[in-house]
């Protein structure tokens, strides 16, 4: 109303600067920095497990022994991505923490999988699942409607390529020590 700001209702003989008085509605950003970090957490125990899964694989195609330590490493090496990830976010955008943090771990685990596996072939398959893994959970984590759909039949495609790769390994030959 015009009884409540400092100018009339109408006839202007010049404009006022209504700036000051100015009102408006900010809308809801849905999927802010810490909530698609708490996101991209919650998907750690995924992210940690297929990376395990594939060296596992790996080790029974390839016959190559990997010590704990060096699983132990690696699960350290997966760990730092979170950390680098919340810590990069607080000065700059996701989207560039997510690359810079992701690219680090997996550049990485393959240059460190290239001296535990002793080649080079291995090592590249490790960096390029790695990479499709950290870009298939960085899609989920931008998508609000679809991220459930999308995530089942990621990981339906995951278990069907993890089927198919270990068809033909002999699991008689994996005893347990008592």
């Amino acid at each position: 109303m015009h009884l409540n700001r400092p100018f009339p209702q109408q006839s202007f003989e010049t404009l006022p600067n209504v700036k000051p008085h100015a009102f408006g509605v900010d809308f809801i950003t849905t999927v802010d920095e810490y909530q698609q970090n708490e996101r991209a957490s919650k998907y750690g125990f995924l992210v940690i497990g297929l990376t395990f899964l594939i060296f596992f694989l790996i080790q029974s195609i390839s016959k190559i022994n990997i010590h704990i330590f060096q699983y132990s490493m690696i699960g350290l090496a997966l760990i730092m991505f979170y950390t680098l990830l919340i810590s990069i976010t607080e000065h700059s955008s996701f989207t560039l923490a997510y690359i810079v943090a992701g690219a680090s771990v997996i550049v990485l685990i393959s240059l460190y999988s290239i001296s535990i596996l002793k080649n080079k072939k291995f090592p590249a398959f490790i960096g390029i699942s790695l990479t499709f893994l950290y870009t298939f959970i960085f899609v989920i984590i931008q998508m609000e409607d679809y991220a459930l759909l999308v995530g089942s039949i990621g990981l339906f495609l995951i278990l069907a390529a993890v089927m198919y790769f270990s068809r033909k390994i002999d699991w008689g030959a994996f005893r347990f020590v008592h």
